[in-house]
């Protein structure tokens, strides 16, 4: 999986820091994207001593950004209640 690899892929080096959290070029988001990278091997420390990541996209319309992983927009699942199937 090219997410995680330790070595950074060729096509991150022409990538563009993006501010929306989205392609630069196109707007299409992160999900959309045809590749990603995580730079894990770096992380960069906030004022409250947690970390955030640089993440690659190669986007579909060919333009690469990066953002941090702190810039993110909250996911629509993130505060959805546990459903609870009855198990008999």
């Amino acid at each position: 999986m090219e997410a995680f690899a330790p070595i950074p892929p060729d096509w991150t080096q022409a990538a563009t820091h993006a501010h929306e959290f989205r392609c630069p070029t196109c707007h299409c988001t992160c999900m959309e994207a045809e590749r990603v990278w995580i730079n894990r091997r770096s992380p960069v420390y906030t004022e409250d001593y947690r970390k955030k990541w640089q993440e690659f996209y190669h986007c579909q319309c060919g333009s690469v950004w990066w953002a941090w992983s702190t810039e993110r927009p909250p996911s629509e699942f993130a505060n959805r209640e546990p459903q609870m199937d009855n198990p008999f």
